[in-house]
């Protein structure tokens, strides 16, 4: 599966999963139903995250092109997508921050 092909909302994060390269691997944290509120996108078009994107960030992590591993976990609608180094999960996973998150905020 091609870049081109993806929703917008699953390009929003895997753009997150590549913002930083260095020696620890990415976590985004994201929530099937998120809509950014336009105060907080700024200038920028607000991240809608929906099924649809879910289905098409499923599909780019198993097909992609570009020789990236990735790991997606679900849990309800909170969906977590780790870019891999190495090819593998680390053992302590739980010691690596999550480096964005797209939830939406409980009041």
């Amino acid at each position: 599966m091609e870049w081109s092909e993806l929703t917008e909302g699953a390009k929003a994060v895997l753009e997150q999963t590549r913002n930083i390269k260095n020696d620890k691997i990415q976590i985004v944290e994201f929530e099937v139903g998120y809509e950014q509120p336009a105060e907080v996108a700024g200038d920028s078009e607000p991240v809608s995250i929906q099924e649809e994107d879910y289905a098409s960030l499923k599909r780019f992590t198993a097909e992609n092109e570009y020789g990236e591993k990735y790991h997606m976990a679900r849990n309800k609608n909170i969906v977590k997508i780790i870019l891999l180094e190495k090819d593998k999960i680390p053992d302590n996973l739980s010691d690596f921050p999550v480096f964005r998150e797209y939830k939406n905020t409980v009041e």
